[in-house]
């Protein structure tokens, strides 16, 4: 049996892995950083019904869906390069974070989440007392 090779097959697995197709978009874009007493995390999510966006926790894994819909246009599609469906990302947060205190706000396509560092986490200066007088023991 001949067999003919296509020498592109793998560069185009390849790049579906790393970019999606339109039944299997790529993962959201994000940001993350700490400011201070925060963990800042923006998703990149153009294009998304705000309803659609669903976050979930359990235990310390922040789940984030969204949804871009397909176009139902029965129009002939000239060009389709920007990914459809459910987009889904999962982040394991530390212990040193708040997640019951998580603020989400998206605006301008994109989903910005807040996670305090919890109280517990910070640091704190412990006095030690002695017989003398009380000395501060910084943590």
């Amino acid at each position: 049996m001949l067999m003919r090779t296509d020498p592109f097959r793998e560069l185009d697995r390849l790049t579906q892995q790393v970019l999606g197709t339109t039944s299997r978009p790529a993962v959201m874009a994000m940001d993350a950083w700490r400011t201070g007493d925060e963990f800042v995390v923006e998703f990149d999510l153009p294009g998304v019904d705000p309803s659609s966006i669903e976050l979930d926790v359990e235990r310390n894994v922040l789940t984030v869906r969204a949804q871009r819909p397909v176009h139902e246009d029965t129009g002939e599609m000239i060009a389709a390069e920007r990914p459809r469906g459910v987009f889904s990302r999962q982040l394991i947060l530390g212990d040193n974070l708040d997640v019951d205190k998580t603020a989400a706000n998206y605006a301008s396509g994109v989903l910005t989440l807040r996670v305090p560092v919890a109280e517990r986490a910070k640091p704190r200066r412990i006095t030690v007392e002695t017989a003398d007088r009380p000395q501060a023991i910084t943590s």
